[in-house]
């Protein structure tokens, strides 16, 4: 095994958690603004997102101050677009969800020989976020 690049590590989980917590805001927002015969489901998802990316952000603090850094007071920087139609807000999350599996992945490159509990975190959150990707493809099919 080789040593942690403890510092490397710290600095990409505090970037994933102020992208989860951009997250808890994006979903938050989006499940306020659908609309439609289909509105209920849709915010229900949302919602469950908005929760899930809070999970997320705690899971990562812990590991943060399991490693003696600090967690991130921030948030990730979000643009409104102000498209609000199930689709535009659809894709919107699956590039979120794309940028997540990227930064996940660049955790699992980070951490690989060198922290089994971490690689299996990053591998874990890898996939549930290429579930996540499935998921929005498949909710997105009859838009395109």
């Amino acid at each position: 095994m080789q040593e942690l690049d403890q510092n490397k590590a710290i600095d990409l989980l505090n970037a994933i958690m102020e992208f989860e917590l951009a997250g808890v805001v994006r979903y938050t927002h989006y499940s306020l603004m659908v609309t439609g015969p289909n509105r209920l489901p849709i915010v229900a998802f949302f919602k469950a997102q908005a929760s899930e990316s809070l999970l997320h952000a705690q899971q990562v603090g812990e590991i943060l101050t399991g490693l003696d850094g600090h967690p991130t007071l921030r948030i990730a920087p979000m643009e409104e677009t102000y498209k609000h139609s199930v689709k535009d807000i659809l894709q919107e999350s699956l590039n979120h969800e794309r940028k997540a599996l990227e930064m996940y992945k660049s955790l699992l490159d980070t951490v690989a020989n060198a922290s089994i509990y971490l690689e299996e975190f990053a591998r874990s959150m890898i996939g549930q976020e290429e579930l996540h990707n499935l998921e929005l493809k498949k909710m997105l099919r009859d838009f395109i």
